[in-house]
């Protein structure tokens, strides 16, 4: 990639870029190294990405997921079920400690947890990389929720609700579809095993600060 970067585009930081597609930074740096997704280098030696570049690509994944497989759908639904929750529940405790600032980032990780929940269930190729992510989204889950002074149990139960809500609506699945009960299960499997790394996480970053 040449370190030339054309001032009619609008270039993004990896870090940009990651949120933009709702990723963690390491997969779209993989995304980049595996030509998937272009790149530019600055004279220091930093990736750009344009945003163009971004919008075609995220638009050609969404293409190419299939809406009526088991992934998509229950990615559809749990997502919906999600918003639903933090609107029914934005008054609750344990959201009401956080400023905007941390309701933000914490946005941020809920959309990049949901994102690599979703790559976890549909691609078993590439687990250990996908769980040294969840393990990052975990320990910026534990900060944040220190930086507020949340015990650990309320820092955890934030996960807590994400897994049920997730779990919840795999279990929902095979009444309203036809989806094999084995299929599910493995659904409901891969989601506790990410989930499980992303809870453990947590719990080291308050064992470290004990």
């Amino acid at each position: 990639m040449n370190n030339f970067l054309p001032e009619t585009e609008q270039w993004l930081s990896l870090s940009q870029a990651a949120d933009l597609l709702g990723v963690h930074s390491t997969t779209l740096r993989r995304w980049a190294d595996g030509g998937q997704v272009p790149f530019m280098l600055t004279p220091g030696g930093h990736r750009r990405f344009a945003l163009s570049d971004l919008n075609q690509f995220a638009t050609n994944r969404r293409q190419a997921q299939m809406p009526s497989s088991l992934e998509q759908l229950w990615a559809e639904r749990a997502l919906t079920q999600t918003r639903q929750e933090i609107s029914a529940n934005k008054n609750e405790g344990w959201l009401t400690q956080y400023d905007d600032q941390v309701r933000e980032q914490h946005r941020l990780l809920g959309r990049r947890l949901m994102g690599l929940t979703l790559q976890y269930i549909s691609d078993p190729e590439t687990n250990g990389a996908l769980l040294k992510e969840a393990r990052g989204i975990g320990e910026e889950y534990g900060r944040l929720a220190q930086q507020s002074n949340l015990p650990l149990t309320e820092a955890l139960e934030t996960t807590l609700r994400f897994r049920d809500m997730l779990v919840e609506t795999a279990f929902q699945l095979p009444s309203t579809t036809a989806i094999k009960p084995e299929a599910n299960l493995r659904l409901m499997r891969r989601i506790n095993e990410l989930l499980n790394v992303v809870q453990l996480a947590i719990a080291q970053v308050y064992e470290q600060q004990s």
